[in-house]
């Protein structure tokens, strides 16, 4: 079996902007969105990069490169699922995510059940494999000073046998 880490952050994007807070591949309810090429889930980045580094494939930005057009405003739930699809091209199985989101605000908890969904989901496991939690920094930071949002995420995959 073989682990792997992922962090992501991105800041939040101007209140002007209109932009969406996705979390998890669900809208969540917020005076603000977070700034990114893509759709800038943190959460959805960190599993990615969780994945791809279990499997020694690189990371996020390699696979999909903010300078490439085609990831613009993308739905990170699809890159995930293209994460999933790759692995299996390398002969892995994904076992279990654990993820964490470290924010301020908005309280996460009403969506965390949902967010374990999606994910498991894009990744065709079973949702009793998919972790994810939320937490403040205590003010405490860039998160406390609501700045941004930051995802940790730890994936747990095996090579088919």
């Amino acid at each position: 079996m073989r682990i792997g880490l992922g962090i992501d952050i991105h800041a939040f994007a101007e209140e002007t902007d209109g932009r969406p807070l996705v979390l998890g591949g669900i809208t969540v309810e917020h005076e603000r969105g977070l700034e990114g090429h893509s759709d800038a889930d943190v959460l959805i980045h960190a599993v990615i990069d969780a994945l791809l580094g279990a499997a020694r494939l690189g990371d996020v930005g390699e696979l999909f490169p903010d300078t490439d057009p085609r990831f613009k405003d993308a739905n990170s739930l699809l890159l995930l699922k293209d994460t999933g699809l790759l692995l299996q091209d390398h002969g892995f199985v994904v076992i279990d995510i654990d993820c964490v989101i470290i924010a301020q605000r908005p309280r996460l908890s009403p969506y965390r059940d949902m967010m374990r969904c999606s994910i498991a989901q894009a990744l065709a496991l079973d949702v009793k494999n998919v972790g994810v939690k939320a937490t403040t920094s205590e003010h405490l930071g860039f998160e406390g000073r609501e700045e941004g949002i930051s995802a940790y995420a730890v994936a747990l995959i095996q090579p088919v046998t």
